[in-house]
């Protein structure tokens, strides 16, 4: 339970009643709390009492005092399979939530479900984002990609300027993103850079990335690094991975082209048939986007790093792996 906190009115917010206020900022708290907290005098606005349809003007001071729920009414616990396919996408998101300011959202994308629509995606977050549409009618925009499989950070343009600026850093290449993985087996090089041509085909099972010839048509070139931070004797490894170009499952491809294949990939994971999965391990993919360093649209730089996901968490205490060995980004 949070202390007493008080938060000031946006730009954006003028106009709007403080019930809906709450709404938007604390989805967890229901309208009898709410009624009972305005009544006790608890919420106050710049200081003095409000009632529900108090009218919020831009720069105002709203008096927080100590809730059940967490800020955007974030419900304890990681998001799990029922919570992607019912919950409420304004809650959903807000589950999600690492970062928030004027400009930007930050999200832990869980793994399992799709960043934008396509064949067979019923829901995405691309799709989910109208829920947090401003009072000017701006719906926050995608500025990058995550594969359906992969967790991690996911950053997100508030405004159109925003959307501009971010989408000139990825393009520019002016982030540094960190990427952790399991991979079978252990690479000989202790740290080492992956080049190479990648080029999408179809399968049955959907499009697929295959290392291409220089020059082949519709390839693109891919570079990705890599460092092992621990390794579970011979069988496992955890890698850190940059893409330095941030190509279609690029590291998931460049893991497998190495011969260490990340687990749990559904699509790039090849193994003899006498191997299996070890007990206490799931067989999901074991590829996090752990943490991002970009350019702040209004100066500065923004630097976010997620949780891991449960699944991934699992396999970290089954190996004994240690997270702050790898965690010198994160100062």
């Amino acid at each position: 339970m949070a202390g007493i906190e008080h938060k000031q009115v946006d730009n954006d917010e003028a106009g709007m009643r403080l019930d809906r206020w709450f709404k938007v900022h604390y989805p967890g708290l229901g309208f009898g709390p709410l009624q009972k907290l305005l009544r006790s005098g608890q919420v106050r606005v710049d200081g003095g009492r409000a009632k529900s349809d108090t009218r919020l003007q831009p720069g105002q001071t709203v008096r927080i005092p100590p809730m059940d729920v967490d800020a955007k009414g974030v419900k304890a616990g990681p998001i799990a399979g029922r919570d992607l396919k019912h919950s409420p996408d304004g809650e959903l998101l807000a589950r999600m939530l690492l970062h928030e300011d004027d400009k930007v959202f930050v999200l832990n994308k869980p793994a399992g479900i799709a960043v934008q629509g396509g064949s067979g995606v019923t829901r995405h977050i691309d799709k989910m984002l109208e829920a947090w549409t401003s009072q000017k009618g701006e719906k926050p925009r995608l500025v990058h990609r995550l594969d359906r499989d992969t967790s991690g950070v996911l950053v997100i343009a508030r405004t159109r300027g925003a959307a501009q600026k971010l989408t000139a850093a990825f393009r520019e290449r002016d982030t540094k993103k960190t990427y952790w993985s399991v991979v079978k087996g252990v690479p000989k090089k202790r740290e080492d850079k992956i080049s190479t041509w990648l080029v999408k085909e179809q399968t049955p099972d959907g499009d697929r990335m295959r290392i291409a010839r220089h020059g082949e048509d519709g390839a693109d070139h891919a570079v990705s690094f890599y460092r092992v931070v621990e390794q579970a004797g011979q069988n496992f490894a955890w890698l850190e991975m940059e893409p330095y170009t941030g190509r279609t499952h690029q590291l998931r491809v460049h893991a497998a082209h190495i011969g260490h294949p990340i687990l749990g990939d559904p699509k790039y994971f090849d193994a003899d048939v006498n191997w299996s999965f070890p007990g206490g391990v799931q067989n999901r993919l074991h590829l996090h986007a752990r943490h991002i360093d970009i350019p702040h649209p209004s100066g500065g730089r923004l630097r976010v790093t997620a949780p891991l996901p449960p699944h991934m968490v699992q396999t970290w205490n089954l190996f004994g792996f240690d997270q702050s060995a790898a965690d010198g980004e994160d100062d």
